[in-house]
């Protein structure tokens, strides 16, 4: 499975937990602010850091974001810098452009500019989203306590799951995680040990964290 690469634009409470948390999952962060004091921090953990006005159009361009396959803007209370930082983002061709608002007229202007997706944060849902969008098929990410989580996850083509039934799987014993419901054309289905999953069905899972990322990436690509 070909890794997606992220980028975090504005490294401030919400920033900085997404970037931390896409780094613990094994992702390609590259982090992006314009104080060398927090690159120089950052660049300890971070696959790439750099000092960017993200406002300038060629320093973004000479930088590579183009290349990056999801960019999220974290920057604090500038909205202005936050706008010019989304046009020039969805100019460049990023397809995934996550924004951090203040507010719902802030959110109209960068969606109109093309973000694809905004969020109202504080620091528990940057680390919901880094988990969430460091996968192509996590759908929904809850943390239930510090040690144990909530997914929904869609079951995608070559899953190793897909055709065998949930009893020889044994999941429960192998991985540690359980199987509550799944969806399946928009109906929630109790599993049965006899049920196999298929193509597009949408599992509810909850383990410990370690657990379903084991699951995740060994099972379900």
């Amino acid at each position: 499975m070909i890794k997606k690469s992220f980028a975090v634009i504005g490294i401030g409470r919400f920033g900085e937990s997404v970037a931390r948390e896409l780094i613990s999952l094994g992702a390609e962060v590259l982090i992006i602010d314009s104080d060398p004091a927090i690159i120089n921090r950052m660049s300890t953990i971070a696959t790439y850091a750099m000092i960017c006005d993200s406002t300038d159009l060629d320093a973004m361009k000479n930088i590579g974001i183009q290349n990056i396959d999801h960019v999220i803007v974290g920057i604090g209370h500038d909205v202005e810098s936050s706008i010019m930082t989304t046009m020039i983002l969805s100019d460049l061709g990023v397809k995934q452009i996550t924004v951090k608002v203040d507010n719902d007229y802030h959110a109209k202007v960068v969606e109109k500019l093309g973000a694809t997706e905004i969020i109202r944060p504080e620091t528990a849902i940057g680390k919901r989203l880094a988990r969430r969008i460091v996968s192509n098929n996590i759908l929904e990410y809850l943390e239930v306590s510090s040690t144990h989580c909530f997914i929904e996850i869609i079951v995608t083509k070559g899953s190793k799951i897909i055709g065998i039934p949930l009893s020889e799987l044994d999941i429960r014993n192998k991985y540690e995680v359980n199987i509550i419901a799944f969806r399946r054309n928009q109906e929630i289905i109790i599993p049965k040990a006899t049920d196999e999953m298929q193509e597009h069905d949408q599992l509810f899972l909850i383990g410990s964290n370690k657990a379903i990322a084991k699951f995740s990436n060994t099972m379900i690509k």
